[in-house]
């Protein structure tokens, strides 16, 4: 039976990562650092899953680094896959932290830039890779760069998403580019049935660590639901809240689009006190990595965000994460509230819902296997009306889901009649 280690020390790293282990802070392991780190010495495979902020990435560079030791050869011995640029540049920084006193090279390949700057670093000889899937793919079958069959320890960081549909074709590529003969790393917050039974295909009796039930969030977060009419109401609902800079002091605003964050943005910038600015997938590189990071420095108070910024983005003391739009899944409310309540800290989750976005918060608590407490909305709050077009729409996503529900129901609006509607149906601006 593997004894359970009590510090960092315990586990005997090399003088190297500890000395930056204690010039970071780090003392205290996480309960999924003390399951897994033993486990990837021993060279096992681990499927690991626990809360956001518990030091998953701790968890897995550390013995990887304990693997690799040393600079060695032109080509990498170690790859970690992430879901976006935010996420690898995020790696990447933990990653300088830790490596800070060893001789290890590693490189960051992701999209949104040129390639150039990123062949000369691999090209210069490198020991760990973390990458996106698709400019790792696209720089390998173009450039033939980087030489992959050197490789023996790899993560999937963000499993889940990287084994569902949008990736996993190019995680299957990137596997058979491998040799067969390699440790297999999977970490996530969270793991639902199917990309668990895609990942059994890939491992080598793996050791499975899952801290806690995968779907509640911590008791650190709490949690409450205002049901709102319409979008106009939320903004004002939004306004209302926001005003009270002392406790709303470090706040992420996530909605499902583009254009409604944007719009959010636009329509606080001019309502509320304090920095605000956007991030979403239209924006350039560098500003979203400039956006992050003044976020992350307290220069920005108000983040309004869609579901890019959901993973994998570690900001300290984020006070609190209201939901403008009700997600559709499940686990990616269980992300964006992430957000907050991170590590020892304590968070709030507010979310905001129409009369179809009920239905989602529903589905969010059941599998949650929790409920969302409903607020009474404040007695000050004005409530707008609601326009015709976003009437239209909440009553036409109504009947989508009770068909979704009962396959029986005729719905209350034809085929013809919801095309009509949908091609009406647009953004709503706050006003």
């Amino acid at each position: 039976m593997t004894t359970i280690p009590s510090s960092f020390h315990t586990l005997q790293f090399n003088r190297q990562l500890l000395k930056a282990l204690q010039e970071v802070g780090y003392t205290t392991l996480t309960p999924i650092q003390q399951k897994v780190i033993p486990l990837i010495l021993q060279g096992r495979d681990v499927l690991g899953v626990a809360q956001t902020g518990t030091g998953k990435t701790v968890a897995y560079l550390l013995p990887l680094l304990m693997h690799l030791k040393y600079a060695k050869g032109s080509y990498p011995r170690a790859l970690i896959l992430a879901t976006s640029k935010e996420l690898v540049i995020q790696i990447a920084h933990e990653l300088a932290t830790l490596a800070k006193y060893t001789d290890l090279r590693y490189a960051c390949l992701y999209g949104g830039v040129g390639p150039a700057k990123q062949i000369v670093t691999v090209k210069q000889g490198i020991d760990l890779l973390v990458a996106t899937p698709g400019r790792l793919l696209d720089l390998y079958h173009h450039s033939n760069i980087p030489q992959l069959r050197t490789v023996k320890h790899v993560v999937l960081d963000e499993a889940d998403k990287l084994l569902n549909t949008v990736f996993f074709s190019q995680l299957t590529d990137i596997l058979a580019l491998l040799p067969k003969k390699r440790q297999l790393l999977l970490f996530s917050a969270t793991m639902e049935k199917q990309p668990l039974k895609r990942a059994e295909d890939f491992f080598n009796g793996p050791a499975k660590i899952i801290i806690t039930p995968q779907a509640i969030p911590f008791a650190s977060i709490s949690q409450q639901c205002y049901l709102v009419p319409n979008i106009p109401t939320k903004a004002q609902l939004l306004v209302l809240l926001l005003a009270d800079a002392a406790v709303f002091h470090k706040v992420i605003v996530f909605t499902r689009t583009r254009k409604t964050a944007d719009n959010t943005a636009h329509f606080l910038q001019r309502k509320v006190a304090g920095e605000v600015r956007v991030i979403h997938a239209n924006k350039g590189q560098n500003t979203r990595i400039n956006t992050l990071n003044a976020f992350k420095a307290g220069m920005v108070r108000i983040l309004v965000a869609t579901d890019v910024a959901a993973r994998g983005i570690d900001v300290n003391q984020v006070s609190h994460v209201i939901n403008f739009e009700v997600p559709t899944s499940p686990a990616t409310y269980v992300h964006r509230i992430g957000r907050t309540g991170r590590a020892t800290a304590t968070g709030r989750a507010i979310t905001f819902a129409n009369k179809a976005e009920e239905y989602h918060v529903q589905q969010i608590e059941k599998w949650m296997g929790q409920k969302i407490p409903i607020t009474s909305l404040p007695v000050e709050l004005v409530e707008k009306p609601t326009s015709w077009e976003e009437k239209q729409a909440i009553a036409r996503t109504i009947d989508w889901q009770r068909q979704k529900e009962d396959p029986n129901y005729q719905g209350a609006f034809h085929k013809k009649k919801r095309k009509n509607i949908a091609e009406k149906v647009r953004e709503i601006k706050p006003k």
